[in-house]
């Protein structure tokens, strides 16, 4: 496992968010290990918790990393309220939620004098207007995203989670203070995958996004270290250049 004796890295970006979305613990404390001083901030989600991912969620926690449980709860009230409140006795640092308001709702309160940074889900990066469409939605994502935002701030939520082409217009609505994640980056020149509206890491940090989630391009890396440290230091020029 996870060696808990080393101390995290001081020097990494904790704007940077690496997705470990990987099969099995012993892949994702691999991919950990790799990427060393490069990354202090990991994101879990369903892939990995149902494979032994909660647990090593604590294990990061107790490293001094920080931890990004991407579960997306959506259920009645009382579910969501019971969730979070044991999400928060793990020590993690964000959780996501399907921006439903009576969900949000529920999971601000439980959540509710901790640390824990609840982050609202807007519209699924994998998704464009056809699929809001065949969904059965007459809402442009444009259109969706911004009315679930507006809903995650009168719910007192911590941050949104939109594709990074929407932050401009999210940041917008929130103000300065509410966080800002965007999946769907993708360094100059890789290749999008299965994601549809997808940025670069200066152009999402320049259009107000607050932490960068980027899985495959760092985790499918022949080097994860050297492919996390590039894109640092694109994050770097941008923050030189404001």
């Amino acid at each position: 496992m996870l060696d808990l004796n080393a101390s995290a890295p001081q020097t990494a970006d904790p704007r940077l968010i690496v997705g470990l979305d990987v099969p099995t613990v012993a892949e994702a404390v691999a991919k950990v290990e790799q990427i060393g001083d490069e990354a202090v901030f990991f994101k879990i989600g369903y892939q990995l918790a149902f494979a032994g991912g909660l647990s090593l969620a604590r294990d990061l926690k107790a490293s001094g990393r920080k931890v990004f449980l991407d579960m997306k709860l959506l259920d009645i009230d009382n579910t969501v309220a019971k969730g979070v409140e044991n999400i928060v006795k793990m020590g993690v640092d964000m959780l996501t939620l399907h921006a439903y308001p009576k969900a949000m709702r529920a999971a601000v309160e439980a959540a509710k004098g901790s640390d824990l940074c609840l982050l609202g889900v807007t519209v699924l990066t994998s998704m464009d207007a056809a699929d809001l469409k065949e969904a059965g939605y007459a809402l442009s994502p444009e259109e969706l995203v911004l009315r679930r935002v507006a809903q995650a701030r009168t719910a007192g939520m911590g941050g949104i989670v939109c594709a990074a082409t929407e932050a401009r217009a999210v940041r917008e609505v929130v103000g300065p203070d509410m966080a800002i994640v965007t999946p769907g980056i993708r360094p100059a020149g890789a290749d999008h995958g299965d994601q549809k509206r997808v940025m670069t890491p200066a152009d999402a940090l320049m259009a107000g996004a607050t932490h960068l989630v980027v899985a495959r391009p760092i985790v499918a890396a022949e080097d994860p270290a050297a492919a996390a440290r590039a894109i640092r230091m694109e994050m770097s020029q941008y923050q030189e250049k404001v």
